[in-house]
């Protein structure tokens, strides 16, 4: 027998830690075989409902006060709500016999609970979920209310039906209880989680009135369905005032014209000029007189870029006089009109029936936005101008950099122009023309009539200042 040296008890402590480590790591190891074996087994048998979130998702929904209660009927498709088991069968068919709670469930987990309405300002009670049924992707009933609220009721798709669960639609009709019909309703969707970019399209009836239509993209918030002339206005002030000050380009604009002209008595003529122009357009646009042609727009965002490119090299070249600059501004104020025309085209839905208040509401945000503008701008230019650097040096520096930008925009813009076939002279065209030349002639003449009196009120303004 092989004689064996006695072990000291530091050493056998490190020789019974080393055989501890070894077993636990052994039964680590067969623990974690365990657990992956389980899960493969799991996963072979049950089906899988994990999926994407849907790059494009277009809502339909139906409002209509009744009495008590508001009926609200939405239509979305059952792809888009995870996190939800349906019964399947076969090769991912919809198993509609056993799909009844599955979709009332995803009809409250989904739009239920993120369709928030307020009677007055009074939120709503939750709603109750009258029906859920799937429907064919080739159905057509939400044509109407009407049709909608009978295909909603009526008995469910057949059990035999082969329909594949990613193709289904979710008809849900919803009734939430009101103390009268003849109240105001709003509405607060936050629908965003069912995809990527999501799009709504609402009606709304109301009693003894002619349905609105809606149709709006993401979450808008607080969407008024029957809108007051104070809610309407003040929202379309905040609009205004948001575009204005999210505008790039129209800032680029203003901060051609201060340059040169730090003066209030100055700023007042040209920035009055421009307010009046943009307002025109603005306002004929809404009333549809502008072109609705697919070229338009990018025509004006073109000769918005050259209208900065011009007054960028009016500043660098010293063509400053204050005449002349209220003059062009002016006519550069009609084509930033179209522009502001085109960001109040979507919201002008939510006017409800206070269209003229809506116009002059966003007119007052954009005022109020450049107004803004230039009490940070003139205050900035003038301590710029005071830290040493000269007025003739730094007016060409600053325009040529915002001309530089301008003119990149320009030609991206231009190349974009380019692309889309140019209009044919049609009668269409022609009564375009026509109409628009004879708002020229008379926006000339109304010129033509004031310019003695403002010309005189000026000259008198500058003597006693």
């Amino acid at each position: 027998m092989r004689w064996r040296r006695p072990v000291k008890s530091k050493d056998a402590s490190a020789w019974r830690g080393s055989i501890l480590r070894r077993v636990i790591r052994r039964a680590v190891r067969a623990g974690l075989r365990s657990c992956a074996t389980t899960a493969v087994l799991l996963a072979a048998a049950v089906p899988a409902f994990a999926h994407d979130i849907p790059a494009s998702v277009v809502v339909q929904a139906y409002v209509q006060p009744q009495g008590d209660h508001l009926l609200v009927i939405v239509r979305a498709p059952l792809a888009a709500m995870r996190d939800v088991v349906f019964p399947l069968q076969g090769d991912g068919l919809l198993d509609l016999t056993r799909a009844e709670t599955p979709l009332r469930n995803a009809a409250l987990t989904w739009l239920a609970h993120d369709l928030s309405f307020y009677e007055g300002g009074t939120r709503l009670d939750a709603p109750r979920v009258v029906t859920a049924r799937a429907s064919l992707p080739s159905d057509r009933s939400f044509a109407t209310f009407d049709t909608a609220l009978a295909h909603v009721t009526k008995e469910p798709l057949p059990s035999g039906t082969t329909l594949y669960w990613n193709q289904a639609l979710l008809d849900v009709l919803l009734e939430y209880p009101i103390r009268s019909d003849r109240s105001k309703f709003s509405v607060e969707p936050t629908l965003g989680r069912l995809g990527v970019h999501i799009v709504t399209v609402l009606r709304y009836r109301p009693p003894g009135g002619a349905e609105r239509a809606f149709e709006y993209s993401g979450e808008p918030g607080l969407v008024h369905l029957d809108p007051r002339w104070h809610q309407a206005a003040l929202q379309f002030v905040r609009l205004g005032f948001a575009h204005i000050l999210s505008g790039t380009d129209h800032l680029l604009f203003l901060f051609c014209l201060v340059i040169p002209f730090r003066r209030l008595r100055s700023l007042i003529v040209i920035v009055t000029s421009f307010t009046v122009a943009h307002s025109i357009t603005l306002m004929a646009s809404a009333m549809h007189v502008a072109p609705g042609a697919l070229w338009f727009p990018p025509l004006i965002e073109t000769l918005i870029a050259a209208s900065i490119v011009y007054m960028a090299l009016e500043n660098i070249f010293g063509v400053t006089n204050v005449t002349r600059r209220w003059v062009i501004t002016f006519a550069f104020g009609l084509v930033h009109g179209f522009g502001f025309s085109f960001a109040l085209r979507e919201t002008l839905q939510f006017a409800g029936s206070h269209l003229l208040t809506s116009l002059l509401s966003f007119n007052v945000g954009v005022e109020l936005g450049q107004l803004l503008v230039l009490a940070v701008l003139v205050p900035a230019l003038a301590l710029f101008f005071r830290s040493g650097v000269p007025e003739r040096t730094g007016t060409i520096v600053l325009s040529a950099i915002v001309g530089h930008t301008a003119w990149h925009w320009m030609i991206d813009r231009w190349d974009r122009q380019r692309q889309f076939r140019a209009p044919s002279i049609d009668v269409i065209v022609l009564l375009t023309i026509v109409r628009w030349t004879f708002a020229a002639v008379f926006v000339a003449a109304v010129v033509w009539l004031i310019w003695p009196r403002l010309k005189s009120a000026y000259a008198a303004y500058s003597a006693a200042h």
